[in-house]
């Protein structure tokens, strides 16, 4: 693996910096953009729309997509810069994450001429944003036992059904959603892949709040929903390797994670809080866990960096998204639970207090890194994934 950069990828990496340090309003950022990627309000989530237009204006939503759709036609390497800066510079998750990371991409694959017009474009800019309607009551990881119907009717398809865990669906324009059009066939083939207007009659979103007080996820519930047939994406009662093509593009996304900052700054809090009279880092248990967890995120580096490599090869991607996700989330588990020892009440009260200035962002780790073990699938399937697909075990 060869990852010196060119002196035009220096160059890229140096304008990057210098747009986001003369655009970026500091009221914008936040400590751990991952843990608030959907705006806690419509208040903060229009205030973020707007920031959306204004990188779009500036060339910088979807920097590797083609040009004929509204990106910047850079290569790989560019977008994986951008990303390394953006996040360096703690901006927000945008608000079309959802269609930047997964509906846009699976709609180049997969998507008519006509859905590629109406859509891609408008996804960059923010004017329409997106939710994914994967998971159900009854059908998170076995995701092919899904029950939310579709019945074709003339030109269009009725849909009864509910879906859960709906990241942004209270603001989302659309959703992309997967539903059963043939409930006769083995489970993973009579399902088909559609886009549905979120104003349509019909749709009704219910914000779950989680102990942490946000409201991200939701149940999103369908009575006689028409859908024009238009809408359908890929061929009927083939939406499951659609929505392969979303999940691929989800586990790369939820392995991007750099937990470099949280860890530098638990070595800085660990010189000033005290246990039994003297600075945490003198004793070596707190040493050796936050030593431990720069390897790791050394390991995940070079993880990201391995998968990486095949991309830019042109190979198909690996099971190292499922490596990223498994590892990047049982990692952040560990942090938080680090973080809830050394930093004591701290961590549990979301009060700042002298010495830890920044309590509240720990309060949100220690109540929120469990999600991530869950949402884009659980650790349980990342393990078979990997056991099936590169130790060639038996499937369970």
């Amino acid at each position: 693996m060869d990852f010196q950069y060119t002196p035009e990828q220096d160059a890229f990496r140096a304008e990057v910096r210098d747009w986001l340090a003369a655009n970026l309003d500091p009221a914008l950022c936040v400590d751990d953009p991952k843990d608030e990627r959907v705006a806690p309000d419509r208040e903060t989530f229009e205030k973020r729309r707007l920031w959306q237009r204004a990188m779009y204006a500036g060339g910088w939503v979807g920097v590797a997509w083609p040009t004929e759709y509204g990106g910047r036609g850079a290569g790989l390497l560019e977008q994986v810069i951008f990303d390394e800066e953006y996040t360096n510079a703690h901006a927000p998750v945008l608000p079309g994450y959802s269609g930047i990371a997964l509906c846009g991409p699976t709609l180049m694959h997969w998507g008519s001429d006509e859905q590629k017009e109406r859509f891609l474009k408008r996804i960059l800019n923010g004017d329409d944003v997106w939710c994914q309607g994967y998971s159900e009551p009854g059908a998170g990881s076995d995701l092919a036992g899904l029950q939310t119907r579709a019945v074709a009717e003339g030109d269009d398809f009725i849909i009864n059904g509910q879906k859960v865990w709906t990241s942004g669906a209270q603001y989302a324009d659309w959703i992309f959603m997967l539903v059963r059009t043939d409930p006769d066939a083995p489970k993973h083939r009579g399902i088909s892949y559609m886009l549905v207007n979120m104003k349509t009659p019909g749709v009704t979103v219910r914000p779950l709040v989680l102990m942490n007080g946000h409201a991200h996820f939701n149940e999103v519930f369908f009575e006689d929903v028409r859908v024009p047939k238009a809408n359908l994406v890929g061929p009927l009662n083939q939406g499951w390797k659609v929505a392969m093509t979303t999940l691929m593009f989800e586990r790369a996304y939820a392995g991007v994670g750099n937990y470099d900052d949280q860890i530098g700054r638990l070595m800085e809090l660990s010189q000033q809080v005290h246990i039994a009279g003297s600075p945490a880092w003198e004793q070596s248990w707190v040493r050796q866990k936050l030593v431990q967890f720069r390897i790791e995120s050394q390991a995940l580096k070079y993880t990201r960096l391995r998968g990486l490599t095949k991309l830019l090869k042109g190979l198909p991607p690996g099971p190292e998204g499922s490596m990223l996700k498994l590892c990047g989330s049982e990692l952040g588990i560990d942090i938080a639970a680090f973080a809830s020892e050394l930093l004591a009440g701290a961590a549990i009260t979301e009060q700042a207090t002298e010495i830890v200035p920044d309590a509240p962002r720990w309060f949100n780790r220690v109540l929120s890194a469990r999600q991530y073990t869950i949402a884009g699938g659980t650790s349980e399937i990342q393990k078979n994934i990997m056991g099936e697909r590169v130790l060639g075990l038996p499937k369970g």
